[in-house]
């Protein structure tokens, strides 16, 4: 083994039954490096890490080595792929240590978070439970957690998303391992987040020397921190070498289809290219500067006002006395004024807890607003009845950001595109429910599903998918304006591609209206005509896509554009 390496992987391969998912990948990570496994889902990149962490089920069958190198001058290496679980139960955390991607579900709820890190820590060294604690809130203050005494004595559902995910860094970088295993750390974080999670991975790599696998589906992510970069595709290593040799310079189609299916900054193409299409050997790959996507007078915005929005406000009770009445208010909707216009996408962009997601629920009268007024064509939604509201739900739609939570999983995709139809036109008879069905089935291939995935379940289809039937559930009942919060965030980037153009397919056909709620700032210059930016339940600046990103009129703006991953 090369002793500038601290791990070197030969011949890894991990198969479920008679389906491989690791094909006989081989890669060397040099010591106080960074190594980017970049790929879709499904593609291996996890399971291929968490077997060096023994964490498959115990179904997996693993070949291969993974000889990770002592920890002391002339140490023999270990092969972790040969050890029992006592074994590799010692090195978690103390030489091999792993971020997930959602520390939501990886901190245990029942627990405060410095009590979980000091379990770490106490587990692997035989220390006191002060000097624990201790050790504890010096390393909350070396991974910039605000008020760590605080959050020590905090549960996970008190702390915002990068500062949960601090915690789980905190939590791997305890012990002091020779390598983290970052997992997806920061694919639903905001930019800024996002950014400033990557500069203190890289920092405590300085700092501690540890090596690092970072994990992501985003090209983009992993040149910002990478040292070298691999590839991976259906299970196999389709490309690696250095940072800057993959992603100027890729050589494999799949490489190429990832980068080329990110949304650009400099131009806004009809649409984009897919990573389908780069595999395909007959597509003819764009690589002549895109094409700026005009709108024709056909597909132009009007200057229609569809729905106003006067000084609104929506407030939420942080604190309430005996008897029920409310002493302290948040206010994550403070006095917003705008107009959305028929046939536009406006484009809402802001940090987590800035108001955006309140903000689209309280339009569609989902939450009540406590102050201000919301007027859909003309027509005030504080006014209607229950009924007006009911009917006016067939004109007022919303695709949420998690597909899996918003589909019923007992019920089938094609029933639950159906459902909208049956909801509001109940009295029917089965001649008229076997149109309907039809018309289901019709947007199911409108929306690039296959018709005979009609009686599949959500959990048998993939992420891109589930999200293809929110949008087609969202769209049966032909609304006037879509809400889209976070609709792509969780989704890899070529997925999201195919559900931008098909967005963007189906807005110019039928003339839908968008509000694109999004913290992703590429995102939103592709799709928006206008941009809303928000701070702190108020919008900070407004203005059409292309004059927001050339000429930012506020620190906070510019705040968001400057931590946009570039490659």
């Amino acid at each position: 083994m090369n002793l500038e390496n601290i791990l070197e992987v030969n011949g890894l391969t991990v198969a479920f039954g008679q389906q491989v998912v690791v094909d006989n990948i081989s890669y060397a990570l040099r010591r106080g490096t960074t190594m980017g496994i970049v790929g879709e889902s499904g593609s291996g990149k996890s399971v291929s890490s968490m077997a060096l962490m023994g964490l498959l089920p115990v179904q997996a069958t693993v070949g291969g080595q993974a000889l990770l190198g002592g920890g002391t001058a002339g140490a023999a290496p270990t092969d972790l792929l040969r050890l029992g679980e006592k074994e590799l139960s010692h090195l978690r955390g103390k030489r091999l240590a792993m971020v997930f991607q959602e520390p939501m579900t990886s901190l245990n709820p029942y627990h405060r978070c410095g009590q979980q890190v000091v379990e770490m820590l106490r587990r692997h060294e035989n220390i006191p439970p002060k000097e624990a604690q201790s050790r504890v809130l010096d390393m909350f203050h070396e991974v910039l957690l605000p008020r760590p005494e605080k959050i020590f004595r905090s549960y996970p559902h008190e702390l915002s998303g990068g500062q949960k995910q601090r915690v789980m860094i905190a939590m791997a970088l305890i012990c002091h391992p020779d390598i983290v295993i970052a997992d997806e750390p920061t694919t639903a974080l905001d930019v800024t987040v996002q950014r400033t999670i990557l500069d203190l991975l890289k920092s405590l790599q300085q700092r501690y020397g540890i090596s690092i696998i970072f994990i992501s589906h985003d090209l983009g992510v992993v040149g910002q921190i990478a040292d070298e970069v691999m590839v991976m595709y259906r299970g196999k290593v389709v490309e690696q070498g250095s940072t800057d040799q993959v992603l100027h310079f890729p050589q494999h189609p799949y490489t190429q289809g990832l980068l080329a299916c990110r949304p650009p900054l400099d131009s806004r193409p009809r649409r984009l290219p897919t990573v389908e299409e780069y595999m395909d050997t007959s597509f003819e790959k764009p690589f002549e500067e895109p094409t700026v996507a005009v709108p024709t007078d056909s597909e132009a915005p009007s200057q229609r006002v569809l729905m106003r929005v006067e000084n609104l406000g929506v407030d939420y009770a942080l604190r309430k006395n005996l008897l029920g009445k409310p002493t302290q208010l948040l206010k994550a909707v403070d006095g917003l004024t705008f107009d959305i216009y028929e046939g536009e996408t406006l484009g809402l962009v802001g940090e987590s807890g800035c108001g955006k997601s309140t903000l689209g629920r309280a339009l569609l009268h989902l939450i009540a607003h406590s102050s201000g007024s919301i007027t859909y064509l003309g027509q005030p939604l504080d006014q209607m009845s229950s009924h007006q509201l009911r009917d006016l739900r067939t004109q007022l739609q919303i695709v949420f950001q998690d597909p899996y939570s918003s589909l019923n999983p007992r019920i089938p995709i094609g029933e639950a595109i159906l459902e909208p139809l049956l909801v509001h036109r109940r009295r029917m008879d089965s001649g008229k429910k076997n149109s309907l069905r039809q018309q289901a089935l019709d947007l199911m291939q409108q929306v690039g599903l296959q018709t005979d995935w009609y009686h599949r379940y959500p959990h048998e289809l993939s992420g891109g998918q589930r999200q293809r039937v929110c949008i087609a559930r969202a769209l049966i009942v032909h609304p006037r304006l879509v809400v889209c919060d976070e609709s792509v965030s969780a989704l890899d980037v070529s997925v999201q591609a195919q559900v931008l153009n098909l967005l963007n397919e189906l807005k110019e056909r039928y003339r839908y209206t968008y509000l694109f709620i999004t913290h992703d700032l590429s995102v939103v210059h592709y799709m928006a005509d206008r941009i809303l930016v928000m701070q702190q339940g108020r919008i900070v600046e407004s203005g059409t896509a292309d004059q927001l990103f050339a000429h930012p009129q506020t620190a906070y703006t510019q705040t968001l554009l400057d931590a946009i991953p570039r490659l």
